[in-house]
């Protein structure tokens, strides 16, 4: 893996935390140089807000701390 990966899995298990918290997690798909692929799972995987979780929270978080250019997609 190279750093770029390992920076945001690092993250990612930052930010699983918050959503365990809610009753849901991520899993990490892949993650193919800067397009990260999550799949959620738990209530977050069944809420109408999942896509909002994504983009205006993991994929922001991301973007703000680790690279601007990172994309997240969502693994139904």
């Amino acid at each position: 893996m190279n750093e770029l990966n390992d920076r945001i899995r690092a993250k990612l298990e930052d930010l699983r935390g918050m959503l365990q918290a809610d009753g849901g997690d991520l899993e990490v798909i892949d993650i193919e140089g800067k397009v990260v692929h999550l799949r959620l799972r738990g209530a977050c995987g069944c809420c109408p807000h999942a896509m909002m979780t994504l983009k205006s929270g993991v994929e922001r978080v991301l973007r703000e701390e680790i690279d601007p250019e990172i994309v997240v997609e969502r693994v139904m």
